[in-house]
């Protein structure tokens, strides 16, 4: 296998909660000393790429911002391309809104005044929310962050940008418009801009097989399942999309190369 690039997944690939998986870090260090370019893929829209990056060094990881892409990011680029301008409703948190403000997408509290709906991970979400996210839906466009149900803590899984989404998306008895994160297209795309290798060049690693091995399926790039997250083998022995390689963590990657 000839690799150049290597995508990793964040939550259940390289930390759980705010501990790293075992080997984690000696994992991303083994990586760059063998020239891989190396990028972070996370479908976690909480936190800004540079937030990002300063909480992956505080916990020993040597990367920088241009190193890390959110569906955050993804979401925000998206939204501030294909609708210049349109008051846009949030049900997010503040890393999200402030890179949604960074790129001079104006934000409403008013529902009736939107245009947009973007739908993510809100761990202050509640029943007046979901109403008022169901009023601004009456049409205006349905943009999401991702797809992910949950995410892996520290202990158990907690509820993720998709238990939102899927929330909103009942309510209004329809499907997002666009969906940003993994394992759209749209971050494929982004990936293949960012990193030096192509198709099966780029090797995805991730703990998911929905969104982390789908997306490298679809592009051609070579995937490794880790099952150090949300994915147990038996899983992977039953899913119909079938990572080209399965290692217990990050860790074992290496072998592969």
């Amino acid at each position: 296998m000839t690799v150049r690039s290597v995508v990793l997944d964040v939550d259940g690939t390289l930390v759980r909660g705010d501990e790293t998986i075992p080997g984690a870090v000696a994992a991303v260090d083994r990586l760059r000393e063998r020239g891989l370019d190396v990028l972070m893929l996370s479908n976690n829209p909480t936190r800004t790429p540079a937030d990002y990056a300063d909480w992956l060094a505080d916990l020993g990881f040597a990367v920088g911002p241009d190193e890390v892409l959110t569906s955050g990011a993804l979401t925000a680029d998206y939204v501030a391309a294909e609708y210049p301008d349109s008051a846009t409703y949030l049900l997010g948190e503040a890393g999200l809104r402030a890179m949604l403000a960074d790129r001079g997408v104006p934000l409403v509290a008013d529902p009736d005044a939107a245009e947009v709906v973007v739908a993510s991970i809100d761990r202050e979400f509640t029943y007046d929310r979901l109403r008022e996210a169901l009023w601004a839906l009456e049409g205006a466009a349905f943009v999401a962050t991702d797809p992910d149900r949950t995410i892996p803590a520290a202990d158990r899984p907690v509820p993720g940008s998709g238990a939102i989404v899927a929330a909103v998306a009942e309510a209004a008895d329809r499907d997002p418009d666009a969906m940003l994160g993994k394992p759209a297209t749209t971050a494929a795309e982004a990936v293949e801009s960012r990193v030096t290798g192509t198709g099966a060049e780029i090797l995805v690693v991730g703990d998911r097989l929905d969104t982390d091995v789908l997306m490298g399926e679809r592009a051609g790039m070579t995937t490794a399942l880790a099952l150090s997250g949300v994915t147990t083998r038996g899983d992977a022995e039953v899913s119909e999309v079938v990572p080209d390689y399965v290692v217990d963590s990050v860790a074992d990657v290496e072998s592969l190369l």
